[in-house]
């Protein structure tokens, strides 16, 4: 008496699972360590992640992780390891019901770069992005060219390709550049 039924897409909605995969593509061996316990605690689970050398960077390990959670883990997740100075990563999280799918990016020298994600792994731009950039290029080919090259994050992935060749022989499949 009284009670209203929830609708089904909010149902859905709260019962909602993203997921996605973590790359840490370079950190110092001093912080693996630190890195699962940052995970763990972050995903709710004790976490080990398998460590492997990185051979673009000496004295540098590479790991890869996939995770379940609700949407928006993702944007955590990749707050929770930002700042840490030697770390490289990323994180992917899959579109869910009622949500964008998201990448974030991390380097030393730049910091963390994040956008929504399409379905096949390509990072969309904005239409106030896209405004903003030609505003910026005032007319000139070369700086807007330079303004949309900064909107998809291209910098970024500029300095993480290296890193990402390296850990081509394990098992998670990452479609990076694509488009």
């Amino acid at each position: 008496d009284g009670e209203v039924e929830p609708q089904e897409s909010e149902m859905s909605m709260a019962l909602a699972t993203a997921r996605g995969v973590l790359f840490v593509h370079s950190a110092p061996s001093s912080l693996c360590r630190h890195i699962d316990r940052t995970v763990g605690s972050t995903v709710g689970h004790h976490v080990v992640l398998d460590w492997h050398e990185q051979p673009v960077l000496q004295g540098t390990f590479r790991a890869e992780f996939s995770w379940a959670g609700p949407p928006g883990a993702g944007r955590v997740l990749a707050a929770a390891l930002r700042g840490w100075e030697h770390v490289r990563f990323e994180v992917t999280e899959e579109a869910s019901p009622g949500s964008d799918g998201a990448r974030f990016m991390h380097t030393p020298d730049l910091g963390v770069f994040s956008a929504a994600m399409d379905t096949a792994g390509n990072t969309m731009v904005t239409e106030d992005r896209l405004k903003a950039a030609l505003q910026e290029g005032r007319g000139d080919a070369r700086r807007i060219a330079q303004e949309l090259r900064l909107a998809w994050g291209a910098a970024w992935d500029d300095e993480l390709e290296p890193f990402r060749y390296a850990g081509e022989d394990t098992g998670v499949v990452w479609f990076h550049q694509v488009g």
